[in-house]
């Protein structure tokens, strides 16, 4: 199928629900086809790896092209320059998060983002900086502690942004990196603590956000990672 031939068949599938949903978050209406991501998810594994329709796909500007481009890109073909592209025509937190789950944080050199985009003046570049940290705190198995202790350094640095899609991905990175253990979980409450007592406004909301997810927190029987007690989870513990 030729990139034509997929906007014709998400088309076909589209739900006047999720195209509510889709304009909700901020996507102009003409950019919106409605289909959701569990569909473009099935579709995609019809469909093979290629970066030339990948890109083709990505250039219609339909927000589900976008996701379903994602599926797509062959990531060892692609550049630095590529992807920081890609993000800077990034406009809404879920196309953000898509590419950093599903295609930045399984590159090698994901790092790299992270320090080239936690200080950008773009929103989502510097959303996709936090949100590769806590993607790299959950699913890194080989992360190390100078790693995650640099993380702590630069969330305390940089998490002073207004903006709701960068502050809540700042405590996100933060939360995530207290449930690895409960080590990294009493070095990202004395962090909190820390926003609490000197950081401005946003950075009391971050930290009030962390310390009521990261205060009471449980070890379960075959999970690797602690559990907040407070979550749906926790409390069927």
């Amino acid at each position: 199928m030729n990139s034509l031939e997929i906007i014709e068949y998400l088309k076909s599938e589209a739900s006047e629900r999720y195209k509510n949903n889709i304009v909700r978050m901020g996507i102009p209406a003409e950019y919106c086809i409605g289909v959701s991501t569990a569909i473009l998810r099935n579709f995609a594994k019809k469909l093979k790896k290629s970066n030339q329709l990948a890109f083709e796909l990505w250039d219609t500007h339909y927000h589900e092209a976008r996701l379903l481009s994602v599926f797509l890109f062959n990531s060892k073909d692609l550049t630095f320059c590529d992807i920081d592209n890609l993000m800077t025509e990034v406009t809404s937190w879920d196309l953000c998060d898509h590419l950093c789950k599903n295609l930045i944080i399984k590159l090698t050199n994901y790092e790299e983002y992270i320090f080239n985009w936690i200080t950008a003046n773009h929103i989502y570049k510097r959303r996709a900086a936090f949100t590769l940290i806590a993607s790299a705190a959950i699913h890194d198995k080989k992360i190390s502690q100078d790693t995650l202790n640099l993380y702590l350094n630069l969330i305390y640095k940089n998490s002073n942004s207004e903006h709701e899609h960068i502050k809540k991905a700042a405590s996100w990175a933060l939360r995530e990196i207290g449930k690895i253990n409960y080590e990294y979980n009493e070095k990202a409450l004395l962090l909190a603590y820390e926003l609490l007592e000197t950081g401005n406004k946003t950075q009391v909301w971050i930290a009030k956000d962390v310390i009521k997810e990261l205060e009471n927190v449980t070890k379960t029987e075959g999970r690797k990672r602690l559990i907040s007690t407070n979550s749906k989870m926790g409390q069927n513990l």
